[in-house]
This record gives structure tokens, sequence and C-alpha cells, in this order.
């Protein structure tokens, strides 16, 4: 049964969709298990933190480079989308494009629009950001004070998108709409889906969609061989070039937490086939990645010719990192399937997994496919991993983890994390770009920058000494989970 459906003019969350969860503590080969046969999410008696699906929204939707994104509520909530003005302009460069300035607004509710409602000055806002801006679109992302108002802001921009001409987003991605942060991606990526992206007539050969966040052009190099280009969503699009997704031959994932939406609705709804393999993380699913992918294109040839090359080429210097890294041992804090992605790698390199701290688990795919499962693929390449532990940000969980099994280096992808690492004395590696790690080249790279973490701890070691730890000795001897419902 299929798990998408454009009819909707709000996406369905993750915990209904595909059985996402925030809470679990155990072995990596307990969670794979459980979730082909029955997965119960652990709430938490106590939360410290908890990320925001606007944020996740406004992270793809303000990538767009000609839209404007409308924050529908308090001035407040539009706060974290103006990161993304920094972002953008940090790694655009990345692939090449012009730095251009976000344009993002807010509808800036007060108190008397809580009472009255917000649909007059949403209609209002939506006209100024069309006359201030002239964009080729416009998202409007929710914020919760809008969700318990009930707003009807698909109304209002199906309302505006006819007497401006030009489509007005509803983005439906207020925080207590789920417990699963990325939710949001799902809601941005359901929105494009419904308003931009046209269906094709016919489907190009030399165009492949890649679902990704903003990290460097690792993929033009890889599909070059089979005469293909990558069409990056949604970081750095125009509004025409996003409308063209439905013309691609097939559609690749940076990060299966990301764009498992968003491909499966191109699939479903678009005729564009999504790649039956989770990223090429490690030199195992990179093999399985670059056989499916010449599967798909009709040419197992060039697969077959690429993956000799590149091993020929970069295997030699993979054993010899290896051989830096023998004996050590690897933490890792970071997204769902990046997650994941960084156990591929720690296991390749001959890294110890000595536990995890992944911020959400999907229990399936909205493809419904087992090949997206990274976590499982993991399990079965490099072994199970121990404590792992399923937490939404919660950080004192993670200082908790930490200290039982302190590890030789933590690797990390999200601002924050790393800072728990050091406290303690831990090298600590925060890579930013999800594509650094990616394929054989990836693993060079990324086995470099740990051997460097590794071998230059003077600094978290002096950090440890005068660092401070707010949580008591009581919370560091309790089980990790001592807060979550069994």
């Amino acid at each position: 049964m299929s798990t998408v459906n454009l009819n909707l003019p709000d996406v369905q969350i993750r915990e209904i969709r595909i059985n996402s969860i925030t809470g679990f503590l155990g072995n990596a080969d307990d969670l794979v298990k459980l979730s082909a046969d029955g997965l119960k999410d652990h709430n938490r008696k106590f939360t410290q933190c908890i990320g925001c699906s606007t944020a996740r929204a406004g992270c793809m939707v303000s990538m767009v480079t000609d839209a404007a994104v409308i924050s529908h509520g308090p001035v407040g909530c539009s706060s974290c989308l103006h990161d993304f003005n920094m972002t953008y302009r940090v790694n655009a460069s990345l692939r090449n494009k012009t730095n251009r300035r976000r344009r993002i607004f807010s509808t800036n509710l007060q108190e008397k629009d809580t009472v009255y409602g917000g649909n007059a000055k949403l209609e209002a806002t939506i006209r100024e950001v069309y006359e201030r801006v002239k964009p080729a679109a416009i998202f409007v992302l929710t914020t919760c004070a809008v969700g318990i108002v009930g707003d009807d802001i698909q109304s209002v921009c199906d309302k505006a998108q006819e007497e401006l001409g030009i489509p007005i987003v509803g983005v439906a991605c207020e925080g207590f709409r789920s417990k699963v942060w990325t939710t949001g991606f799902d809601a941005a990526y359901h929105g494009m889906a419904r308003k931009l992206i046209k269906k094709a007539d016919k489907h190009r050969d030399d165009m492949i969609n890649v679902i990704n966040f903003w990290g460097s052009d690792a993929f033009a190099d890889w599909f070059a061989p089979f005469g293909a280009k990558p069409n990056y969503l949604t970081p750095f699009n125009t509004v025409e070039e996003l409308s063209r997704a439905g013309e691609a031959c097939a559609t690749v994932q940076a990060c299966s937490t990301l764009g498992t939406y968003l491909g499966a609705v191109l699939e479903q709804d678009f005729g564009v086939p999504e790649l039956a393999s989770a990223p090429p993380y490690g030199i195992a699913q990179t093999d399985r990645w670059f056989r499916a992918l010449g599967k798909l294109l009709g040419k197992e040839d060039i697969a077959e010719k690429v993956i000799a090359e590149k091993k020929e080429k970069y295997l030699p210097q993979i054993e010899e990192i290896r051989k830096k890294l023998q004996g050590k041992s690897a933490y890792v804090a970071a997204g769902a399937a990046h997650g994941h992605a960084l156990l591929d790698i720690i296991g390749e390199l001959g890294l110890k997994a000595v536990g995890a701290s992944v911020f959400h688990h999907d229990a399936t795919f909205d493809s419904g496919r087992d090949e997206n499962d990274q976590l499982k693929q993991r399990v079965g390449d490099y072994g199970d991993v121990p404590h792992f532990n399923v937490c939404n940000k919660q950080e004192f969980e993670l200082v908790n983890a930490l200290i039982k099994v302190h590890p030789d280096v933590m690797l990390a992808r999200h601002g924050g994390m790393t800072l728990w690492g050091a406290k303690l004395g831990i090298p600590s590696l925060l890579v930013g770009d999800e594509h650094a790690g990616m394929g054989y080249e990836g693993l060079v790279k990324y086995g470099k920058m740990i051997v460097e973490t590794i071998e230059n701890d003077e600094f978290v070691k002096n950090f440890q000494k005068h660092a401070l730890n707010p949580y008591t000795k009581w919370w560091l001897t309790q089980q990790t989970d001592y807060f979550q419902y069994k």
C-alpha cells in the first residue's frame, strides 16, 4: 500500500505513515528486527530539547533561489529560517552557484491575530512580498500558533495563486504536528510536488535527480560515465529547474531520511524510478549503489568498469588508513540515515562502533523497498552496533552514553553535538558536507580527517580539565534510557 498521497492538502506525519519513532535503546540488530516485526515508540517522562519541523521545511524551501518564504506566525518563529541565509551563501560556492540573499518574511502575528485569525494578515503579506521582490513562487510555512488557531492557509494560498499568477505553496509544518522533525522535509516536498513539479511527456536519459542538502558536487563525476548529469533537489534550484524534476530518468538519495517521501512521489506520480539502493557509504554499499544505477539505466557494463577503476585507485589508500585506525573505537551522533552512513564508514575503516545516538528511526521507507534500509545493510556488512540510542536531540542522553563508552573519537554532523565529546576529552569530528564520505574516494577523505582528529587531541584534553559538566553524578550513573517509557 502506498504511503504517499498528493491529493491530501497536508502530508501525513511520519509516525502514522512509516511508523517512525524517537525513543529506543538496545542493539542495532534488535532495532532492525523490531522494525520488520512491529516497532513501538518509547515516549519520555522528561524531554530536554527537540527539533522543529518548521526549520526542516525552511531548510529546503529557502534554498530555491528565486522563491520567497513567508513564516506564518509570530516573528520569533522565523528566526531559525535566517540561519539558512548564511548556509546558502557559504555552500553555494561548493556548486559554483552565485550567492544570493534569501528572501524570508514573517506575517508577525500578534495576540489579536490569535483571537480573530490570521488569514487576512497572510493575504496582505503574500501581496506585499510579491510586490517587493517579484518571486517566481512563494512558500508559506505554518507555525504552532497558526496550527492552534486553525487558519486555513491552503485556501488563502490557492486564492492568492489565482490572483498573482505564480505558485503559492502552503506547507503545513507546525512544530507540534509531529515529534519526528524530518516530517518537515516531507511537508516541503509535498507542497513542491503538488504545485511546482510538472509531469513530463518523456524522460531524459541525461538527467538524474539527486535529493540532497547542500553538499559538494560529488555526483557529477559519478554520473558522467553514464552520460548523465545531476539535478540537485532542492538547494540552489530555480523554480523552473525544480519544475523539471519529472523529466529525469531516475532519482537517487544522498540521505534516505531526507528524501524517502519525494523519491516515492516522483516514482508514483511522475514516473521517475527511484534507485533501489541506500546511499553509497562504505565499499560494500558503494558497490551495490553503482550496480543498481547501472541496472536501472541499462548500463551494467559501465557500472562494473567504474567500480573496477575506482577500487584500483582508492583501495590501497583505504588500506593504509585502516592500519592507522586499527584498535580504535568510535561513537556516532547524527540524524537517522546519515548516522547509519557514518556507521558504514567506521565499519569499513576498521573502527569499532561502541554506540550511536540517532535523532529518530524510520521503521520502513515510503518506497517500501528493503534496499533503502541502510541500518540493515550496515549490520549485515560490518556487524552489530551496541548501545544504539534513538533520541530526538536529547543531549543529556548523549552525555550519559559517552561517559559509559568513552570512545577514541566521536563523529557528528550537527552542530552542538561535538561540544559534549570535547568536554569529556574525546576527539570529535563535525563534518557538515553529507557527500564528503560517499563512495570510495569519500572513505579516503573521511578516513584522513578521522586520523587527524585522533592524532591532534591536545586541545580536547586541555579543554576537559576546565570544562563544566551540568549533569549530576546521579544522572551519569543511570541507564541512558532511564526516562523512556518501555
